[in-house]
């Protein structure tokens, strides 16, 4: 078993910074890759970035590119997600989850092992 917590989400104004974190707790962390997703309301949910346990990362989704950064601290068992430059379009439920498989999360398998409960980040313009 493996629990997820996020922390980190608020309200903040456009071209603001958040940075989200994903605490995890349980067994044999280190088979997993942790990863984001996003889902914006009437959306469907949105693979954003993956890290593995190594620090080996997923592509990022177009909409983030070069302006979210995915982290890893392994001692603190923590992920990070690091949102630079928000827009009002980020504005979005965000969840982590970890599965022993990447694949799984790039592609939104509903085999996905574990799920965090989610933060919500508003972004305002």
């Amino acid at each position: 078993q493996v629990q997820l917590v996020e922390s980190g989400g608020g309200l903040v104004q456009a071209g603001g910074s958040l940075r989200l974190s994903c605490a995890a707790s349980g067994r044999a962390l280190s088979a997993y890759t942790m990863g984001w997703f996003r889902q914006a309301p009437g959306k469907e949910r949105e693979f954003v970035t993956s890290i593995s346990w190594s620090g080996r990362t997923s592509p990022y989704a177009d909409s983030v590119k070069g302006r979210f950064t995915i982290s890893r601290d392994n001692a603190k068992n923590t992920v990070y997600l690091q949102m630079n430059s928000l827009k009002p379009e980020d504005t979005a439920v965000y969840c982590c989850a970890a599965d022993e498989s990447r694949s799984r999360l790039e592609t939104l398998s509903q085999e996905i092992g574990y799920w965090g409960q989610g933060t919500q980040v508003t972004v305002s313009s």
